[in-house]
């Protein structure tokens, strides 16, 4: 219903009484106070966009490259060692290394006392002259033994001819029967000497090797005279012990002067730095798609951030248990299944760059890369 307005009686209105302080403007119209835009977050968008990228793309990554890489970190740097042994014994004299000293193949060690073999080596000498001197003297014995066989055929011709002729005047009478005994005799004589002779020129021959014309050193003494000879002058020059190989020489503690050593006896250790390469000890489990020739990265501990490249050299015949002084028995009640693990050679690419970097020992970490570039998935 409506009701009719009606106008208010005017009031008397006092005026208010304001402070002291300036009055506050008025305005004309009150508005409403104005609303702050708010500010977009930009870590939101990263996160909204970055996060999902993030994932598709490691999801893409894993989904490519799933299984074609396998890693160990039970891997360790390896390198030849030789183990340094005189051939003759003898007192050391004089040393030519120290310890942890670069090498170079044909470098001196250390030197043994070379006079005790170098007297050996003049006896050497002598006998292999007088052999060949014997060889001389044997030629000579076959000529005389040839002459004194010429001698006595001709002797034995004379007597043949006395006895023919003595026997045809006995057989005419002339003259008896008893003046035939010393004819006989002196045949039979000369028969025995032609006999002796002949062995004797078959013994001189046959001191000669059963050839007479044979060349002086090529007889048997002569040949056995020059072997030991040979045999003196290697071992003379064995005194001199020298490195095998390029490496470090190490482990010589008791290389010192005025030492004996015996032949064959470890006296120090040669690493040969040219030859490295790494043992990585694979899980059974990771040698299904592992082959010979596959490249590998590796990563050694002592130099971090560098990788070295390399390849798969062989792979082992057998578990690190199976060549154990005491294979584990697991034919028990309380076998537990344990993860085999099995070396891998991995042979570096470029060794001599990195000849003098790398010690046998070092603790390395090996990835190969099963489906190398250009092969077959």
């Amino acid at each position: 219903m409506n009701a009719r307005a009606t106008k208010p009686e005017a009031e008397t209105i006092e005026p208010a009484k304001l402070p002291t302080s300036s009055p506050a403007p008025v305005t004309a119209a009150a508005s409403p106070p104005a609303v702050a835009k708010k500010k977009r977050n930009p870590l939101r968008f990263a996160l909204m966009f970055g996060v999902p990228l993030l994932l598709l793309g490691g999801g893409a990554y894993f989904y490519l490259t799933g299984g074609r890489y396998i890693e160990t970190d039970n891997a360790y740097v390896q390198q030849a060692k030789v183990s340094i042994s005189p051939d003759v014994a003898g007192r050391i004299v004089s040393v030519a290394v120290s310890g942890n000293q670069l090498v170079k193949a044909g470098d001196t060690l250390f030197t043994i006392d070379p006079e005790p073999y170098r007297i050996a080596l003049s006896q050497a000498d002598a006998n292999l002259s007088s052999a060949r001197v014997n060889v001389e003297q044997l030629r000579v014995g076959l000529a005389v033994a040839k002459a004194k066989l010429e001698a006595a055929r001709a002797t034995l011709e004379v007597r043949q001819t006395d006895w023919d002729r003595k026997t045809a005047l006995q057989s005419q009478g002339v003259t008896a029967v008893s003046s035939l005994d010393d004819t006989r005799l002196a045949l039979q004589s000369a028969q025995s000497t032609l006999a002796l002779e002949e062995q004797d020129v078959a013994n001189a021959v046959a001191a000669l090797g059963g050839n007479p014309d044979i060349a002086t050193d090529d007889h048997p003494a002569v040949v056995a005279a020059s072997a030991a000879r040979e045999s003196a002058a290697r071992d003379l020059d064995k005194t001199t012990v020298t490195a095998p190989a390029d490496g470090i020489i190490s482990q010589v503690a008791s290389l010192n002067v005025g030492q004996f050593v015996a032949t064959g006896s470890t006296i120090a250790t040669l690493v040969e730095t040219a030859n490295t390469w790494v043992d990585a000890n694979f899980k059974e489990t990771q040698l299904t798609g592992m082959a010979v020739g596959m490249p590998a990265e590796i990563g050694v501990d002592a130099y971090p951030g560098a990788m070295l490249s390399g390849h798969v050299d062989s792979i082992g015949a057998a578990t690190g248990a199976e060549f154990a002084l005491i294979p584990a028995q697991n034919a028990t009640g309380n076998w537990v299944k344990v993860v085999q693990r099995i070396a891998v050679r991995i042979v570096l690419d470029d060794t001599e760059a990195n000849a003098n970097l790398l010690r046998a020992g070092m603790s390395a970490a090996v990835k190969i890369d099963t489906k190398p570039e250009g092969s077959a998935t």
